[in-house]
């Protein structure tokens, strides 16, 4: 299974890309703690997921070639 993540602001800085491809994470707790394997100032980083465009407050399944968004937060007005 193939899911593609986007990155947004310090998420790309920290990573140093905003798109990554990773297999094989059935859901999106197993995406995050492999993204902190990967990258271990994530650990640190607070963040809002969006799967498939819809914004997720729990463990959710993921789905072949589904798209992931780590969104920073946000400010402004």
């Amino acid at each position: 299974m193939t899911v593609h993540i986007m990155l947004f602001g310090q998420l790309a800085d920290i990573t140093g890309v905003d798109k990554i491809t990773i297999e094989n994470c059935l859901d999106t707790d197993s995406m995050v703690k492999s993204l902190q394997n990967t990258y271990p100032a994530l650990i640190q980083s607070t963040f809002v997921i969006a799967v498939d465009k819809k914004i997720i407050s729990s463990n959710t399944l993921l789905t072949d070639q589904c798209t992931v968004a780590l969104l920073p937060p946000f400010s402004g007005g």
